[in-house]
């Protein structure tokens, strides 16, 4: 399944951070390509024109909520 959002925080409505695939990152200069699973984090991935770059990297020990793109 493709992640379309991750929040990080255990506060979800006032305390956590929210990436979204496509949302504007670093003022405007780069959109998250791509959020990733991996056995042990998550990566998300932006991308500049057609250059994509690893952002950041989140542990599994976060506290981490995600949604999905549910495609029917």
């Amino acid at each position: 399944m493709d992640i379309r959002k991750i929040s990080v925080g255990s506060d979800y409505k006032s305390g956590a951070m929210h990436y979204i695939v496509g949302q504007d990152v670093l003022g405007g200069t780069h959109k998250i390509h791509l959020i990733q699973e991996e056995s042990t984090s998550y990566k998300i991935w932006i991308q500049k024109v057609d250059e994509v770059y690893l952002w950041k990297e989140l542990l599994k020990t976060l506290p981490i909520s995600l949604e999905f793109n549910i495609n029917f």
